[in-house]
């Protein structure tokens, strides 16, 4: 009867060492898992931005071109066309 017992004893804690075994692998799985993901992401994040840097200062630049066509050159005014409007009487 002791011998049945021992058996019993030795085959469920080898059974509860291999639960636990498969459960710390399945828990290493999902962590490495993520792990990885947010490795991923931050480097799609990194190349994001990289991106969006050289889109601003390609935009910077289209836009100093821009501005500068985009000003009118001022013609200078004759002092005689301001003199003119001075001289129109108010009613």
């Amino acid at each position: 009867m002791n011998e049945m017992v021992n058996d019993v004893q030795g085959l469920t804690s080898t059974a509860l060492i291999m639960a636990l075994v498969i459960i710390g692998l399945v828990v290493w799985f999902f962590v490495n898992r993520a792990s990885v993901r947010a490795n991923q992401q931050i480097q799609l994040l990194e190349a994001l931005l990289e991106e969006q840097k050289r889109q601003n200062a390609l935009l910077r630049k289209l836009t100093e071109n821009a501005a500068d066509k985009a000003q009118p050159e001022q013609a200078p005014e004759d002092d005689a066309e301001k003199d003119f409007i001075r001289m129109i009487p108010e009613r």
